[in-house]
Order: C-alpha cells, then sequence, then structure tokens
C-alpha cells in the first residue's frame, strides 16, 4: 500500500552570519517559515528490511539521497524487517534555497516514525534529523521558528498571515562555496530576542550570490518593484511577502515569460506535525 505524503519548502525570512566555530561550521540566525509550495514523497512499506529508492533524482546516487538515509537511519528504532520503498515527486528546484531535500527527508522520518509504529518524541526526532543535515530539523520541529546555532537551536516563533511570491532563478547556488566565500561577513550582532517583524534584518548571504550569479541579481530586482525582495538561504531562490493572495498574484501575473515563480502561502505548522508528540 503507498502512502503520500507532503514536503512544504521553507523561507528564511532574514538569514544573518553572527560568528564561525572551531571546526568551520557559521553561527547563524534566522526566522524560518514554511510554505504551501511542496514535494510529495511515496512510501510503501516492505517487510523485508530493505530501504530502496524508486526512480532517479538526477545527480544523486541512492546510497547519498537524504531520503533514503533519512529512513535508514530510523530503521534503527524500527521493528525488525521494517523496510520501504521511496519515490519522490520534486517540485521544489534542487540548489534553490527552499530546502527540498532537507525537507523530504524529514517528510521521511516523520512519516515513518507513525507508519513503523515507532512513535519518537520530537526532541529525539530532531537529533536524528540533524545528523542528515543542519536544515532537516527545523522541518522535523514543524513550525515558524527562531533558528540560532548551526540552524539547530529552535525556539517557536510568530508570523503574520502572508502569502509569497517566490520566483526560481534558473541556477543552482552551491551552498558551501557561498559560505567559504572570502567577502562574507560573518559578525553581524547577533539578536537578544527572537524577531516577530517579518521585515526584521537581511540575507548576509545575498550580497554574495548576487556578484557571482547576475540571475539572481536580475530576478531581485525584478521583484523588488513590487515590495521588499530577498533571497532565501543561500539562494538562489528570492521571495516577496504580501498580505493578501490577490496581491501577490496579481504581482505573480506580470511575471516577465523569461521568469518562472509561484504563489505560496505561509504554514504556522507542518502537514505531518502530529507523527511525534
Amino acid at each position: 500500500m503507498s502512502h503520500a505524503y507532503p514536503a512544504p519548502a521553507k523561507l528564511n525570512l532574514f538569514l544573518h552570519v553572527v560568528g564561525r566555530r572551531a571546526d568551520g561550521y557559521h553561527l547563524l540566525q534566522s526566522v524560518f517559515r514554511l510554505i504551501d509550495r511542496a514535494d510529495t514523497v511515496h512510501l510503501e512499506l516492505r517487510d523485508d528490511g530493505h530501504v530502496e529508492r524508486e526512480g532517479d533524482l538526477p545527480g544523486v546516487a541512492e546510497d547519498d539521497d537524504l531520503t533514503v538515509r533519512a529512513a535508514r537511519l530510523l530503521q534503527a528504532h524500527a521493528p525488525a524487517g521494517s523496510g520501504v520503498s521511496i519515490r519522490l515527486d520534486k517540485v521544489l528546484p534542487m540548489g534553490g534555497g527552499l530546502g527540498g531535500g532537507s525537507s523530504d527527508a524529514a517528510t521521511v522520518l516523520l512519516a515513518l516514525n507513525r507508519l513503523w509504529k515507532i512513535n519518537l518524541p520530537r526532541d529525539i526526532m530532531q537529533k536524528l534529523a540533524l545528523q542528515l543535515g543542519a536544515d532537516v530539523p527545523v522541518f522535523v520541529f514543524g513550525q515558524t521558528a527562531f533558528a540560532e546555532g548551526v540552524g539547530e537551536i529552535l525556539r517557536p516563533a510568530n508570523a503574520p498571515q502572508a502569502w509569497y511570491v517566490v520566483l526560481m532563478p534558473p541556477v543552482q547556488v552551491p551552498t558551501a562555496a557561498i559560505f567559504a566565500a572570502p567577502e562574507l561577513t560573518r559578525n553581524t550582532p547577533p539578536l537578544k530576542i527572537a524577531p516577530f517583524s517579518a521585515g526584521v534584518g537581511r540575507n548576509d548571504l545575498q550580497s554574495v550570490v548576487v556578484k557571482r550569479y547576475p540571475e539572481v541579481a536580475r530576478h531581485l530586482e525584478w521583484l523588488g518593484q513590487f515590495g521588499e525582495a530577498r533571497m532565501t538561504g543561500s539562494g538562489a531562490c528570492v521571495f516577496a511577502s504580501f498580505g493578501t493572495e490577490d496581491a501577490a498574484r496579481d504581482v505573480l501575473r506580470q511575471l516577465p515569460d523569461s521568469m518562472q515563480g509561484f504563489v505560496a502561502q505561509g504554514l504556522d505548522k507542518h502537514p505531518l506535525y502530529d507523527c511525534c508528540a
């Protein structure tokens, strides 16, 4: 029996680089907001203990696929013989800063926590998620979050109801290269309390990316005609916030044929939030 589950995208409403650890990891502050644009993860349970991916994911070997790694990681807590076949319907672009791969992995963790009847609590699931990548825990956390550390220290945050116009420049931005850029500033003063204003801060990575990727700069400039436009994550996607769906869709209707984008609503909770306690 096959089950289908959403893996929603995220936006970084702001992203500050506040320092760097001795091991090279960057210390961040950000607000993560889930949106209702999503990949779909199809899971078919097996009783032979195998975890397999159905179909190809360009450029990603099966053993490197975060969804496969997530299922195998959770197997250590599952009844003997628990297995799964995984198939992805990808909507979210790779290298876009929307967290697609991390969200896919988190959806596998959340769904299998229920399907395999493991029922691990959320804090344990977040620790497992961190083994897969710094962006995975926020999807298990499952709500608007003020993030610190490398992104794993999460607290609930408030964000107003909003619709977002998200544009997808036709480039993939390598996260590691942007964080390694010598011109990246790493000393933004830390915020003392979780912010409650959606317009707070900036994306410290944005100035590095726009110099290296003219398409990102072009999309930011176009969207900036209608409101404050900002890059999410390490790019390439950019977004602007609107108070109503009609306002957002009016902007999208004016999008040039040379650009691609969509409208999405902010989510207060992950669709699979109730899959762990």
